[in-house]
């Protein structure tokens, strides 16, 4: 919030739900609850709700309507806290949650303290909707995959197998190994497949033909190997502004490919990676570190990095090669686009051989 503003008199805490959305305003002064009730959970009925009332700050939770309904109440004046829903233990473990109590239990910490919500930033609009078009091609990734285990389980019932090939060549290929007694059942499902396969195409252009016209950032990413256009993307769309971290390092964390932490007096077990942040995200740069790690990656500082880690052994090495390495991308894929640097695949390596001239 800028300094400059005047600090609201109300607080509001807004619980949103799919047809109504229950509202909270308390006295920033005194504390005490100055109004309850429940609207629409539709951008006009927030309009006519916010537009004429006086600033405030309002604390919503992170969900399906939050992304809008801050939108819309910032265009009508209003301070919007976006609380981190996963963080919010006070709501999620009240043995009396409701959603007047959730509105009431918003507003109360914000007044308290915003930093408790650990509020989140959304994405612009149209940063959403160039995500949606990700979202969507994901979802058809996942269904033709349902549909070829499918396929591929049917055939094994017969006692027939299927040879190993690539999901997008998947219903040509399949189609002369299919059992004569199951094609009734399977063949219009390799015309589903086959379908899928060109819709995710298109998706695919779209999304390369987006990037070129309005991320041209995303050409710094892809300088390094392993990353491709939907990886760039997603990357830029997930952090939409690389100034929000003022080191790069912080992005693995912010991304969840950092270890969780339960640290009590002398008691700091080591835990697994957080998984907090962006899922998809997360999971593209894993396989970009696999790829880095597989038999058609270069030599490079993250290969070695990882051929590092791997070669420690212990349960799951590659795994944890694999992961160690995909939060050193994001780290340097947050670099490369705030500098606009040349990458160099071997830069730590060279650096440490002309210190090692020098010395």
């Amino acid at each position: 919030m800028d300094g400059s503003r005047e600090k609201p008199k109300t607080t509001a805490g807004l619980d949103l739900g799919d047809k109504y959305s229950y509202l909270c305003l308390i006295d920033t002064q005194s504390g005490e609850v100055m109004e309850e009730g429940r609207l629409r959970t539709t951008p006009e009925a927030f309009r006519r709700r916010f537009a004429s009332e006086q600033p405030l700050r309002i604390a919503i939770e992170a969900g399906t309507h939050s992304p809008w309904a801050s939108r819309v109440l910032e265009e009508c004046g209003h301070e919007v806290l976006v609380a981190n829903a996963r963080k919010l233990r006070l709501i999620y473990a009240n043995k009396r949650k409701t959603d007047e109590v959730d509105a009431e239990n918003l507003a109360r910490l914000t007044r308290l303290d915003p930093k408790l919500l650990y509020p989140l930033k959304h994405r612009g609009e149209d940063s959403q909707s160039h995500m949606a078009i990700i979202r969507s091609r994901q979802a058809l990734v996942g269904a033709r995959t349902q549909l070829v285990n499918h396929v591929r389980g049917a055939v094994k019932s017969f006692g027939g197998r299927l040879p190993k090939c690539p999901a997008v060549s998947f219903h040509k290929k399949a189609s002369a190994h299919i059992p004569e007694a199951l094609w009734a059942a399977l063949g219009p499902v390799l015309e589903q497949i086959g379908s899928l396969t060109q819709r995710i195409r298109g998706y695919e252009r779209q999304l390369e033909a987006i990037s070129k016209e309005r991320y041209p950032e995303t050409e710094l990413l892809r300088q390094v190997e392993g990353i491709g256009p939907l990886t760039a993307l997603t990357f830029v769309l997930t952090l939409e502004d690389p100034h929000r971290f003022e080191k790069s390092r912080s992005v693995g964390a912010y991304l969840g490919l950092v270890p969780a932490r339960d640290q009590s007096g002398d008691r700091d077990p080591q835990r697994r990676i957080s998984k907090e942040g962006d899922e998809m995200l997360r999971r593209l740069l894993v396989g970009s570190a696999h790829y880095i790690l597989g038999p058609f990656g270069s030599d490079s500082d993250l290969r070695r990095h990882g051929e590092k880690i791997a070669s420690l052994g212990g349960k799951n090495a590659k795994k944890r090669a694999a992961v160690a390495v995909a939060r050193k991308l994001s780290v340097l894929l947050h670099r490369l686009w705030v500098s606009g640097e040349v990458y160099d695949p071997l830069y730590n390596t060279h650096r440490r051989e002309q210190q090692e001239e020098a010395a």
